[in-house]
Formats: C-alpha cells, sequence, structure tokens
C-alpha cells in the first residue's frame, strides 16, 4: 500500500509555451502544474531527478511543497514521456483529500507464470490488460496489484473475476475483461517454406539452362 508520504519541493513558473519549457528540460528539470481542490491551478519547474524519485512509487501520496509553502497531499494525474527516451516531459499533479476515495490507474503484475502447468508444457502466457482502473482513499491506492497464474493450463483464459483488490480498493473495470490467456505452443512453418522456395528456384534454374542447352543445340543444327 502507498501509506508513506513522499515529499517533493518545487518551484513556480511562468507559463510561456513550448520553447521555454525545452529550455527548461535542457537544463535538467521538469514543467508541470497542480490543479484540482479549492485552490487555484499553479504551474512549478521541478528536478527531473528530484521528481524520478518522488514518483518511484506508483500510487503514492506527495506531500508537495510550492516555493516553500505549506505542505499539500497531491497525487500523479498525468505523467508525459518522451517517446524514444522515456524522459519525463511534463507532469500533472492532482490535490487530493486524504479522506475522500478517488479513482487511480494501477499496473496489474502476474506472478507465478513460470510454474503455471500450460507454460511449461509449452504454452504462450500473453497478458492482455497490464492497468487497472480502481477507487481508493489516496493513502490506499497501491503501487501493483497481483495476479498468481501459477495455476494456468493451455487453454484457459483469465478474467478480472481472478484478481482479488486489496482491502479498501475497488476494481472499476467489467469482471468480464480478459487478463490473460495461456495458448497453444505456436509450430512454426517458415523452414519448410524456405526450403520449397529455395527448391522451386533451383529447379527454375535447371530448366531456364537446360532450355538454354536446347536452343544453341539447335542453332548449330541448322
Amino acid at each position: 500500500m502507498a501509506d508513506d508520504t513522499t515529499t517533493l519541493t518545487v518551484s513556480p513558473r511562468t507559463v510561456e509555451g513550448s520553447r521555454a519549457n525545452r529550455r527548461l528540460r535542457r537544463s535538467g528539470l521538469v514543467p508541470g502544474v497542480v490543479y484540482g481542490g479549492e485552490g487555484e491551478p499553479i504551474a512549478f519547474e521541478v528536478d527531473a531527478r528530484t521528481l524520478r524519485q518522488a514518483l518511484a512509487h506508483g500510487g503514492a501520496v506527495i506531500s508537495l511543497t510550492v516555493d516553500g509553502g505549506g505542505e499539500t497531499p497531491v497525487v500523479l494525474k498525468d505523467q508525459q514521456r518522451h517517446p524514444v527516451t522515456g524522459d519525463t516531459l511534463h507532469v500533472d499533479l492532482l490535490r487530493v483529500d486524504l479522506r475522500q476515495k478517488i479513482g487511480a490507474v494501477v499496473v496489474l503484475e502476474l506472478t507465478g507464470a513460470d510454474d503455471a502447468p500450460g507454460v511449461k508444457a509449452g504454452g504462450v502466457l500473453e497478458q492482455v490488460t497490464r492497468e487497472l482502473n480502481i477507487e481508493a482513499l489516496p493513502t490506499a491506492i497501491p503501487d501493483t496489484i497481483e495476479l498468481d497464474v501459477s495455476a494456468a493450463q493451455i487453454g484457459d483464459t483469465i478474467t478480472l473475476d481472478a484478481v482479488t483488490a486489496p482491502e479498501g480498493v475497488e476494481l472499476l473495470d467489467d469482471a468480464e475483461t480478459v487478463v490473460a490467456t495461456v495458448t497453444p505452443p505456436r509450430l512454426s512453418t517458415e523452414p519448410s517454406d524456405e526450403i520449397e522456395t529455395e527448391t522451386e528456384v533451383v529447379g527454375e534454374a535447371a530448366a531456364e539452362s537446360e532450355a538454354a542447352g536446347d536452343g544453341e543445340s539447335s542453332e548449330g543444327g541448322e
């Protein structure tokens, strides 16, 4: 459970557009905004490494301080990442009331896959759903939710109703949502196809060579 509060101190910034944000990122800072609750939205900037440490726990409540002011409990609402480097480009933080439940997205982690009979028999375990929508108090949001698949057999389709939510956490997705499947081993036909193709090519080459030889013989006979 995310019952430990992480502290994060940020500095206010003036919203100046994408060019200014790029300058911030080049200097090792990440632009962000905090909103919600009774306060006005506040744009801020924060050291990239400091932010990364604060966000190390996916569902953690963060105690945010803006420019030496009072502490405000917030959670990560949105995080934009660079598609190639994975670096954080922008963060949205949401003010929360620790006494009221909020919606959140939590990573679903499959455990025991190597022990599953279906996997041992050569089946392919595919995780179809990787994130779950939940509702919980901010301090009860878990970093991840685990599902033990060590009993999975070939042909099994595992749905959300197999997931047990931690105490105080409500799963919001449909119970029939497919979480994972175990399919039979995939038989590859590529080697035989390649052999047939190579045989055809060799055969065509031989036929062309023979035809050319016959043509030359005919010309010589004339």
